[in-house]
């Protein structure tokens, strides 16, 4: 009985993996156990094999909860969540290497297997005692526990000290039912675009013949430059950035989105930003595909930009890029690095910005370009780090190399969350200082960079794990950003705490109209 006690009573959230939960009653063990008394011998059989199945799978969800809870601050759903499987595997086996990755992955199905073992055997004995001496003790703890749970179902909420993983079920279900729903509603929203139909004389006008580049910068969250571990370097990175821009006859106007996730899953947040659309889940995103919704990238291509993305994390075949709209993509093997990887991260950020100017900005007799460029540097989990080298010898980033082999293996920093954390405080200083010295280079036309976080990193490390707000730059001449004055953000790199802060899905459409005909 024990063993199902301790299936039943396995936490789904991350806060409640404490031992006094292991204290608590599990209102579906007397049901189980009057079920497998009441069953006839010559279906106890299918019975044990559907109990067992059915708790196994329980087990498998509430693993899955734990694993998003503690990522996103969020249940698993089915519905919605079953394409992030793969994405895991990618994350883990390019932190950790293939060989690591492979080893937990066969561990975790050993231990599933073994556990299904031990449930099946617990059914077992269960279904003898219900029908042998131990027969009156037994319904008598199931008689209790009826009554436990005909209280608690009479009161709507579970008794202290009882736990019911048919409540846990039952959310899940109607959670899955409730996300088709919201799905048939985003499809209609997507198949309704107001700038669908937009002359390309009506699109963006005020930035003709500028290159615009859109630079989301991996993990940086509000809590980069308000958090007191974080915010002296951070805000030192940023108010050098000014200075440096003003040298160059440039200035920034800063203020806070509000990213649709957090902690991960950064594709959405790009896909928000773009399309104009609140992408917070995989379902979504696949809906998103296939409906007729155009994105800022499709837009510029329709007034006459050359439209590209450069994007260093990808590393396998990427259809979807086709429906963004890209003229030009410029995946991790396309960007020609010749330095070794620093783990997931396939080549430091500075190396990436070099690439994007070589091969989309040089040469000077080309329509403009508005670019996706998505920086990885500040991704998880942070350690090696590549050092600021000057912009002239980033050459084919073989200069990188040693720098790798100098720097501490995830293994060793993942060890201690205040190791973690510090390396997170490097990572986007890093970041955030190679993009503001590519954004006060000298170019041969006019540009204007929109430089954002995607989202805040995993709540241990941003310590505000329900802040979805990210700080937004836009970079470029005086003259271009006093189109923005209408959004009362904050002149200079650094946004005031009290800063407008907009839904991430409202920029596409404020963008196209602060920069289009009605100014």
């Amino acid at each position: 009985m024990a063993v199902v006690w301790l299936a039943l009573l396995l936490p789904a959230e991350p806060g409640a993996a404490t031992l006094a939960a292991l204290w608590r009653v599990p209102l579906e063990l007397p049901l189980l156990v009057l079920g497998l008394a009441a069953c006839p011998p010559r279906l106890a059989l299918p019975v044990r094999v559907g109990v067992t199945a059915v708790l196994v799978a329980s087990i498998v969800l509430k693993l899955a909860d734990l694993g998003t809870g503690a990522a996103f601050r969020r249940p698993f759903n089915p519905v919605l969540d079953a394409p992030l499987v793969p994405a895991a595997w990618r994350l883990a086996s390019g932190a950790l290497g293939w060989l690591m990755a492979l080893a937990g992955v066969l561990g975790l199905l050993i231990a599933l297997a073994l556990v299904a073992w031990l449930l099946w055997w617990a059914t077992g004995r269960l279904t003898d005692r219900a029908r042998g001496r131990t027969r009156l003790p037994v319904a008598a703890l199931a008689a209790a526990g009826l009554g436990l749970v005909a209280v608690g179902a009479s009161r709507g909420t579970d008794l202290p000290g009882t736990a019911s993983t048919g409540r846990w079920a039952a959310e899940h279900v109607a959670a899955a039912v409730s996300a088709r729903a919201e799905l048939a509603a985003f499809r209609a929203e997507a198949a309704r675009d107001p700038w669908a139909h937009a002359a390309p004389e009506a699109l963006l006008p005020g930035l003709a013949g500028v290159d615009v580049l859109v630079v989301f910068v991996e993990s940086y969250g509000r809590s980069a430059i308000e958090a007191p571990l974080y915010a002296p370097t951070v805000l030192a990175a940023l108010h050098d950035t000014d200075a440096a821009l003003a040298g160059q006859g440039l200035a920034a106007r800063s203020g806070f989105l509000a990213s649709p996730v957090t902690g991960g899953q950064s594709w959405l947040a790009h896909a928000t930003l773009l399309s104009g659309l609140t992408i917070d889940s995989e379902g979504k995103y696949r809906a998103l595909l296939g409906s007729p919704r155009r994105t800022l990238l499709h837009l510029a291509r329709q007034a006459g930009w050359r439209s590209a993305a450069v994007m260093p994390a990808i590393t396998l075949a990427w259809p979807e890029a086709e429906w963004f709209g890209y003229d030009r993509v410029l995946a991790a093997r396309d960007l020609g690095y010749r330095g070794a990887p620093f783990g997931w991260v396939t080549m430091p950020d500075q190396y990436t910005l070099a690439a994007a100017e070589r091969d989309l900005l040089a040469d000077a007799d080309r329509p403009p370009v508005m670019a996706e460029i998505a920086l990885v540097s500040s991704h998880a989990p942070w350690t090696p780090l590549p050092p600021l080298v000057p912009w002239e010898k980033v050459g084919d980033g073989s200069v990188y190399t040693t720098a790798l082999r100098m720097g501490e293996a995830p293994e060793v920093v993942w060890r201690d969350e205040d190791r973690i954390r510090e390396q997170y405080r490097r990572a986007i200083d890093y970041s955030l200082r190679v993009v503001g010295g590519f954004a006060a280079r000298p170019s041969t036309r006019p540009r204007l960079l929109v430089v954002l976080g995607d989202h805040q990193p995993a709540g241990f490390v941003s310590g505000a794990p329900d802040d979805h707000d990210v700080p937004v730059h836009v970079i470029g001449p005086p003259a271009l950003l006093a189109r923005l004055d209408g959004w009362r953000w904050t002149p200079g790199m650094v946004p005031a705490p009290d800063a407008p802060s907009w839904p991430m899905a409202a920029f596409r459409d404020r963008f196209l109209a602060a920069f289009g005909t009605g100014r």
